[in-house]
């Protein structure tokens, strides 16, 4: 079996012309020099470097397409009909509305949320509507790195950011629907650090977290982004960044002036942290007023997993997330979405195991969240079963952002009378649609009724997982979500099997 996609791609606009593929290398078995050109070998031959990245970024959200052999769906979830565990054994109090999934996590300064979700990264599509979403659903969630990039009113003297102004609107996106629960993180890579995004966002912007960055996107390497021409590239090299060729190299000038010069393209530097500067710049985080320090990392390295887990435990570091195969959003290689990195589920066992290791010796782990590829209170459920109560959260990008990017579509046709035929029964307004809305009121009160439809989107959709999950915790008559075990779970095939038979 093969489980890479043919020579095609939703995230290229590429497809094969023949429904008959070699299965190895995904050219059609009969390829004709009459074709117009459709596959990726195609756009290759056109557009070359460039289709080594998605060509369809911007207003899209991109993500693995590969079939992996394993993942939370080779397990079922387990039942049980008698008792009730995490609450009293009555009929008031053992039912789902009393499935307790809270969560708490937080060396020194602790952070609670309603549920074990986490909105990863991210600051792109209707960001707005998906921080907003998380602070009223009482869930943490994260600015995505190179924001600064995007501010138009960014100030910079000599390499450093001075003013960073729409960091302000970020942060309110969030904090305006705050309720004592989540936090909004600022993540950071290497090249926000260089420039001095940490420094001001503590200092001038009363930034409360910040979450460190191990590789692009956590998916392994750097972006190289195309740069239309030479006024960009210098712009680029003034703000920082490394680029090729050189646009302040008088040849290259040259070159430039006779239309002889080849293409332009910035490259982020790969984080070469050590122990001891990833000590040295915690400390000096902390010191600037970070009340929370987080790491975001990936299926790299068993060995660079856990000495990631090893620095974080030596340096009090909150959360860890860890970012499987099989998710997306991020600006990477095409072929790195498909082919690099371990899936989420065997990362997860992985993480979990080191985490073992490590507290028999006696260190105090951080909060995991776990992401890569989950939509539905089932994956959720699993993965958080799976972990054995080593994992504190599950992170729904993707999928909550399309539920900001949905609920404000809906909310805007709503407005204009143009009510989709799925949802006309329902009613014509957004008071009578949005089902959810009531919940908003309840802890808002009447002003919900104004709330940007994308935020209700976002806020729906993870109470409708909270409410799926509370379903399943019942279903194991565990009315807390601390006492979910991999006994919860009933392997499906060899391959799931022996994860769990492993502990």
């Amino acid at each position: 079996m093969t489980f890479t996609p043919n020579n095609q791609s939703g995230y290229t606009k590429t497809k094969t012309r023949s429904t008959k593929v070699s299965p190895q290398s995904g050219i059609c078995s009969m390829c004709t020099d009459t074709c117009a050109g459709t596959c990726e070998i195609a756009q290759s031959a056109i557009l070359g470097m460039r289709t080594v990245y998605p060509i369809t970024t911007g207003s899209n959200q991109i993500a693995s397409e590969k079939d992996y052999p394993l993942d939370y769906s080779h397990f079922n979830i387990n039942g049980r009909v008698f008792g009730a565990f995490g609450t009293e054994e009555t009929f008031e109090s053992a039912n789902i509305h009393n499935v307790d999934i809270c969560r708490e996590y937080g060396s020194s300064n602790k952070i609670k949320m309603l549920a074990p979700f986490f909105l990863p990264a991210l600051i792109k599509l209707n960001w707005k509507d998906y921080f907003s979403g998380a602070a009223m659903a009482g869930v943490s969630c994260v600015i995505g790195e190179g924001a600064f990039e995007k501010d138009p009113n960014l100030v910079m003297q000599d390499g450093k950011i001075t003013s960073f102004p729409w960091l302000s609107d970020i942060l309110e996106s969030f904090n305006k629907y705050y309720r004592g629960y989540g936090q909004i993180i600022l993540q950071v890579n290497l090249e926000d650090d260089f420039a001095g995004v940490t420094d001001i966002a503590l200092e001038k912007y009363d930034v409360q977290a910040i979450e460190i960055k191990f590789g692009q996107s956590a998916k392994g390497t750097q972006p190289v982004n195309f740069l239309k021409n030479i006024e960009e590239a210098q712009i680029k090299v003034d703000r920082g960044y490394i680029v090729y060729p050189d646009p302040y190299n008088e040849k290259t000038i040259t070159d430039y002036k006779k239309n002889v010069c080849p293409n332009f393209y910035s490259y982020s530097r790969l984080p070469l942290w050590t122990e001891e500067s990833l000590k040295t710049r915690i400390t000096e985080m902390r010191k600037l007023g970070a009340k929370n320090i987080y790491f975001k990392m990936a299926g790299y390295d068993i060995a660079d997993i856990k000495k990631v887990i090893k620095i974080a435990c030596d340096n009090a570091i909150d959360m860890i997330t860890f970012d499987g195969a099989g998710g997306g959003s991020g600006y990477s290689p095409s072929k790195m979405m498909n082919e690099w990195s371990l899936p989420t589920v065997t990362l997860e066992k992985i993480v979990c195991d080191i985490c073992r290791d490590f507290e028999k010796q006696g260190y105090h782990i951080p909060a995991i969240t776990m992401t890569g590829g989950f939509s539905s209170e089932d994956q959720v459920f699993k993965a958080l079963a799976l972990g054995d109560n080593r994992i504190t959260a599950i992170g729904l990008c993707r999928a909550s952002m399309t539920a900001a990017m949905t609920g404000k579509t809906i909310g805007e046709k709503i407005k204009q009378g143009q009510i989709p035929k799925e949802f006309e029964k329902f009613g014509t307004t957004v008071e009578e649609i949005f089902q959810d809305l009531a919940d908003l009121r309840a802890i808002y009160g009447c002003q919900a009724n104004g709330f940007p439809t994308g935020a209700i989107g976002v806020y729906s959709y993870l109470n409708r997982l909270a409410f799926g999950i509370r379903h399943f915790g019942a279903l194991n008559r565990k009315f807390d979500i601390n006492l979910w075990n991999q006994t919860d779970l009933i392997p499906l095939t060899s391959e799931s099997r022996k994860i769990l038979s492993e502990n």
